[in-house]
């Protein structure tokens, strides 16, 4: 596996860790690859995903390498995509497995790494930890799993507020509004992340899998089909001057200056 994206075995259980610390564990096309690769070949019982240090989760997507440059995709991911459906080929991965995935979010959950925790099945936040759909701060809208399971979680009026304010919040707001199961200090976040994994994986590991087949048969909409309509809307809005206004503005660290264009 790259070492962009370390794969640890523990038994049963999987541990993925985002490995760009350097870059507050951003996506670039090759993270966003390797992490659906590692997703779809998995024997697991359980995934527990975490970031590489203390500072961050998943800040999203890699700015300088992705959305500086108003292009969605690569050739490799475009072809990718027609397979989903355009639906973010990592994330068809992540919503249609049926092993149980743990998001231990150690650090900042932004843009993508937002919509990637929401993506897992249970949270655990360490108590410094912050979280954040900031795409309407980039000029863009969210990914399937922001349209399809945030409101599920906290709710349609707080799903509104955080998607359209862009708004980052804390760890004990994410506790309060039911965004994440548990809170923990720094120290106890993935050792508990690993034990809930752990659990998990001790039980029929058959019946584990119908069971989130069933609830995703229950609760979740057609993903491939949200994810062609978000990422044609994605697509054309990579275009307008504000997004390529907000990439100028992050990279020259300046407020950006939005006209509606």
């Amino acid at each position: 596996m790259s070492d962009i994206l370390l794969t640890e075995h523990r038994g049963h259980v999987t541990l993925l860790t985002l490995n760009r610390p350097q870059a507050m564990n951003s996506l670039d096309y090759p993270l966003y690859m390797a992490l659906e690769d590692a997703v779809r070949v998995s024997e697991a019982r359980a995934i527990v995903i975490t970031g590489a240090g203390d500072r961050a989760f998943c800040s999203g997507d890699d700015v300088k390498q992705i959305l500086s440059k108003g292009a969605p995709s690569t050739p490799e991911m475009a072809e990718r995509a027609k397979r989903t459906g355009g639906l973010t080929p990592a994330a068809d991965a992540l919503l249609h497995t049926d092993i149980p995935v743990i998001a231990a979010i150690n650090g900042f959950a932004l843009g993508w790494g937002a919509e990637l925790a929401i993506m897992a099945d249970i949270r655990v936040m360490a108590d410094t930890a912050k979280w954040g759909e900031i795409f309407v701060k980039r000029g863009l809208c969210c990914d399937a799993p922001g349209l399809g399971r945030l409101a599920q979680l906290v709710g349609r009026e707080k799903a509104s507020e955080l998607l359209f304010t862009g708004d980052i919040i804390d760890a004990a707001e994410a506790k309060a509004i039911g965004l994440v199961s548990r809170v923990l200090p720094q120290d106890d976040l993935l050792p508990t992340a690993l034990a809930i994994a752990q659990k998990i994986a001790a039980n029929p590991p058959q019946a584990v899998r119908a069971l989130k087949a069933g609830l995703r048969r229950t609760l979740d909409p057609d993903w491939r089909d949200t994810g062609k309509w978000a990422i044609t809307e994605i697509r054309k809005l990579m275009q307008t001057e504000d997004a390529k206004e907000s990439a100028a503005a992050f990279l020259e660290k300046r407020d950006p200056v939005f006209t509606g264009r």
